[in-house]
């Protein structure tokens, strides 16, 4: 088992999306487990889609999951180079070999001449299938239309018959040769060979011996196929995932949130979380097992717990999922997470050493973390000099208007304390609350909002606490100022 063979080989022509990501995923996993190799390949014979930075940014996407390939870009390996485009010799012996051997032919046809065939084709109601009415020209005809100008594509030469393989995922899936065209695998307009051409060769000289890929490629299967009987070529087995959906059951889309994996990287998912909800998209080993270690997912892996049905994107469960291991984490390994994300959103210098106090902070915030990059509108009235009270906030203070009437009380009460601890700001908050004949939790809300500008935060005696006596007292004297009227409720947005 250990002289099996998977690739991943994007093309490098956006983003990583979630559907790469998980076809990367269950190749890995599958070579972890039998104790294989995992080779990274990066497609780019499409010149004018693909470029280096998408192939970077996939690169990157892929080291922020964890997934470690054996041979490809920056690792190396026998088989390269690991890029198509540098491989065009490699590819040009194999086209000569088929010419020789007259499995291909030149095709002189143009762009324009085709497009009108498959345009009257599509009137009759017929599926467009090239005629071959190059294959029997002359050598006299080929070297005058060369003369003229024109530069042939070169086409694979289709047999008679039926091709079928067995599925790893789907079982035995058959083709009517009669029904594959003789599909180019060299391009007229600039020489570069076209992918199922390309694939097939990079998996032979690579001694690829499983292709998992997503079902959207069961139809290049047969062409692929025939291309490795035709050089002779051991076949490798194919196994075919199903497509991940929406929560609509369309195909995942950008109409249904993000896709791309550095996009979930921004937001602050973690790179564990997604690799267990990826794993769980068209894989189960249980019904009651939700969370798996990367540990876990290799060792219990396997093809034949893969589905043949669609798998459906659920946002809320992979929201709950991260939670879950932001939860789990141990808080110094929290607070270094949540780090970068107060730094981009310039709360926090990236030379500024404040570890004991983020560490109170990201304990205090505890479990309303999801995404790590909820710590900033959780926490940002912590690094703020100035706190700002949009409209609907002030609506929802003057619910609170009891509560507000007896700040000055609150305020000059929290100032006397000593000690200073959450035993005695609770205690103090209340013992005023009742004096005053007020719901605490009137207090409470009008103190959360005059203090953060906030409906949510984390608990309000630790923010008390935090922010200290002398914070305490400089908001609530600056909102009294800003607020003159407060007393009376008749509360206006300060303009500055």
């Amino acid at each position: 088992m250990n002289n099996i063979r998977v690739r991943f080989a994007p093309s490098p022509t956006g983003h990583l999306h979630l559907g790469g990501a998980r076809t990367a995923l269950f190749n890995w996993l599958f070579a972890r487990h039998v104790g294989g190799k995992f080779i990274l390949r990066i497609e780019d014979t499409d010149v004018a889609r693909s470029s280096e930075a998408s192939a970077k940014e996939i690169i990157d996407a892929m080291k922020f999951l964890g997934l470690n390939w054996d041979e490809g870009p920056e690792v190396g390996g026998d088989y390269g180079p690991y890029y198509q485009f540098e491989r065009k010799d490699i590819y040009a012996k194999f086209i000569d070999k088929l010419l020789c051997e007259e499995k291909a032919y030149f095709c002189f046809c143009k762009a324009e001449e085709l497009q009108a065939r498959r345009e009257e084709a599509q009137k009759k109601g017929v599926p467009f299938v090239y005629d071959r009415r190059c294959l029997a020209l002359s050598k006299e005809k080929k070297d005058e239309l060369r003369k003229n100008g024109q530069t042939p594509a070169i086409r694979f030469k289709i047999p008679s018959g039926e091709t079928s393989f067995i599925d790893l995922i789907r079982g035995e899936i058959k083709f009517k040769n009669e029904d594959l065209d003789d599909f180019v695998i060299l391009k007229s307009n600039d020489q570069i060979p076209t992918y199922n051409f390309a694939v097939v060769i990079d998996d032979i000289t690579m001694k690829i011996t499983h292709v998992l890929r997503g079902d959207d490629h069961i139809s290049n299967t047969p062409r692929q196929i025939l291309l490795y009987h035709a050089l002779n070529a051991a076949l490798p087995q194919f196994g075919h995932l199903p497509m991940i959906l929406g929560s609509d059951h369309t195909r995942l889309s950008k109409r249904h949130g993000a896709t791309a994996v550095d996009e979930y990287a921004e937001k602050g998912y973690l790179p564990d979380a997604l690799i267990n909800f990826l794993a769980r998209l068209g894989w189960s080993f249980d019904e009651k097992q939700e969370i798996f270690s990367r540990e876990e997912l290799i060792e219990k892996f396997s093809l034949e717990r893969i589905g043949k049905n669609a798998a459906v994107f659920n946002t809320e469960k992979l929201i709950w999922l991260n939670g879950e291991y932001i939860k789990n984490a141990p808080l110094p390994e929290r607070t270094k997470l949540v780090i970068p994300f107060l730094q981009k959103a310039g709360l926090l210098a990236k030379n500024e050493d404040r570890t004991e106090f983020l560490q109170k902070i990201v304990e205090i915030v505890g479990d309303r973390l999801k995404l790590l990059g909820d710590i900033v509108p959780y926490t940002d009235f912590f690094f703020k000099d100035r706190i700002e009270y949009s409209e609907d906030i002030l609506k929802v203070l003057e619910k609170s208007k009891n509560g507000l009437t007896i700040i000055p009380d609150t305020k000059d009460a929290l100032l006397q304390l000593e000690p200073f601890n959450l035993e005695t700001i609770e205690k103090t908050i209340r013992d005023i609350s009742e004096k005053h004949n007020v719901k605490p939790k009137e207090t409470i809300q009008a103190l959360r909002i005059i203090l953060t500008g906030k409906t949510v935060t984390p608990g309000l005696f630790e923010t008390i606490f935090l922010l200290g006596k002398d914070i305490t007292r400089k908001r609530i004297e600056a909102f009294s100022s800003a607020f003159p009227n407060q007393k009376t409720i008749d509360i206006q947005l300060h303009n500055d």
